[in-house]
């Protein structure tokens, strides 16, 4: 596995605020997400789930 920085959720959200502003396109969007960890970021969140 290669060792990646741990996901930003600052700065996913801000690539989320950017697409939304209309400032970036859908497809670029996804790419910078999944460049930045959204994937494992989502996961770290529900496995800390306790419901």
């Amino acid at each position: 596995m290669v060792d990646r920085p741990a996901p930003d959720p600052a700065k996913l959200l801000e690539k989320w605020n950017e697409w939304e502003r209309g400032e970036i396109a859908p497809g670029k969007v996804m790419s910078d997400l999944k460049t930045g960890g959204l994937a494992d970021l989502l996961e770290s969140l529900v496995e800390g789930d306790t419901d």
